[in-house]
């Protein structure tokens, strides 16, 4: 036996899941969530609006659509709150959800340190060119902090 391991204690006690409403997020989602149940961890479900390239300052929008675009946001965010609430309280796990603006690649990392997380869960990315230049999750696995699972 290795000296120091202790039993019951080498599972993540934090499971971090980034979902955007994508098929893969939310498979992610589903994932972390059974694997929060089977380890009795705390699962934190992450949404980081993404305000998009419109609303900066190389092409502002009309301030209508600034506001319209906030409140989509703000919409599917409490969508997915709600539905991460009913299913974490339907398998019996502790939740919590933060909703956050901004790059998912520096949030996503950054509440991963603040909640202490043991192990970071995503969605594979559906885009072409994440093949090529690299995805949400390949800069996870490059940060090494945390065990990184992408379901597909």
């Amino acid at each position: 036996m290795t000296e120091g391991f202790e039993l019951g204690t080498d599972g993540p006690k934090v499971i971090l899941v980034g979902v955007d409403d994508s098929v893969t997020s939310l498979r992610a989602g589903a994932y972390a969530a059974g694997l929060a149940r089977r380890q009795r961890a705390k699962l934190v479900v992450v949404y980081v609006e993404r305000i998009s390239s419109m609303t900066g300052a190389a092409a502002p929008a009309a301030p209508g659509a600034v506001v319209a675009e906030a409140e989509a946001l703000h919409a599917q965010s409490e969508d997915l709150r709600q539905r991460a609430e009913a299913e974490a309280s339907r398998i019996g796990i502790t939740m919590e959800f933060i909703s956050v603006q901004g790059n998912p690649g520096i949030e996503i990392p950054k509440l991963a340190d603040e909640v202490r997380a043991d192990a970071v869960v995503v969605g594979a990315s559906t885009k072409a060119g994440h093949r090529f230049v690299g995805s949400l999750a390949v800069h996870l696995v490059k940060l090494g902090k945390w065990p990184v699972t992408v379901v597909p």
